[in-house]
């Protein structure tokens, strides 16, 4: 017989579940992220480059960094494509 009740065990699903769809979401946030990257990025320059190998290696962090200093700017000035 277990000595861990029912209730805690539900709980400890419930938060599994939860981290498994963070995770998703990350994943997904990412691949969103290197696509972005890849289309937008002006090819001219090594900062395409440089931008994939953060994304990369820094995976979630990396993303979110690309997010907020290069894709939200560029769609804030209606520039959906290259910036200087």
């Amino acid at each position: 017989m277990s000595t861990i009740g029912v209730a805690p065990m539900v709980i400890l699903s419930a938060v599994y579940c939860l981290m498994g769809i963070a995770v998703l979401l990350g994943t997904v946030f990412w691949i969103w992220m290197l696509i972005d990257c890849l289309k937008h990025e002006p090819s001219g320059s090594n900062d395409k480059i440089i931008w994939v190998l953060v994304i990369v290696f820094l995976h979630a962090i990396g993303a979110i960094i690309y997010f907020f200093m290069r894709r939200q700017p560029r769609t804030r000035l209606g520039q959906p494509y290259n910036i200087p």
